[in-house]
């Protein structure tokens, strides 16, 4: 991008963040070519949060759509769904998820952010893994920010059949394809 006088930035800015959410001050820097002080001062000016709270307020707004998990149950934050079609979930790698050694996230915890969408994509009171296919193709990192999006295949005789990928920064780092198990109590739109 070529420099911008500060009232285009911040026009540019807001849209920006209006349409991917989930950018930081660090590449918002970098797209504007300014540093991370002046992106931070004009999200002051502007009124735009912080990463985290801008996450917290789309998880927010999704989160109140599930039927078959808690809040506090779902690992990452769920960012987007639509019930018996597809969801996506942010999970950011802190110092807890990961080895010390080599500062790779321990695979647990990808594997729990994709069977919890599976679980959280199922419009029914009651979701169970019956099985799953994984594979972990790249190491995610410490601050990573880790993309999982769920999408169900097919919802037939209580058993969903539901592909996962999780990405960073559009890199595949896992894939899965999920069966679960679901009461058949609720509406099946799938």
């Amino acid at each position: 991008m070529a420099k911008y006088k500060k009232r285009e930035r911040q026009e540019l800015l807001i849209e920006k963040v209006s349409t991917d959410p989930f950018l930081t001050d660090e590449r918002l820097s970098e797209m504007f070519e300014v540093s991370i002080q002046t992106i931070r001062l004009d999200r002051l000016e502007l009124n735009i949060p912080e990463l985290r709270e801008r996450i917290k307020h789309v998880a927010r707004e999704e989160t109140d759509k599930i039927r078959s998990l808690s809040l506090q149950e779902v690992v990452g934050e769920i960012i987007d769904l639509e019930l018996n079609h597809y969801a996506l979930s942010l999970f950011i790698v802190e110092e807890g998820h990961i080895f010390k050694k080599n500062q790779i996230a321990r695979g647990h915890y990808l594997f729990a952010q994709a069977n919890s969408l599976c679980v959280a994509v199922i419009d029914e009171p009651l979701a169970l893994t019956k099985s799953a296919q994984i594979e972990f193709i790249k190491p995610a990192k410490l601050g990573d920010k880790v993309i999982s999006k769920a999408v169900v295949e097919k919802m037939e005789d209580r058993i969903a059949a539901i592909t996962v990928e999780s990405k960073i920064e559009q890199r595949l780092v896992f894939k899965g394809r999920f069966e679960m198990y679901y009461t058949g109590e609720g509406e099946n739109n799938g």
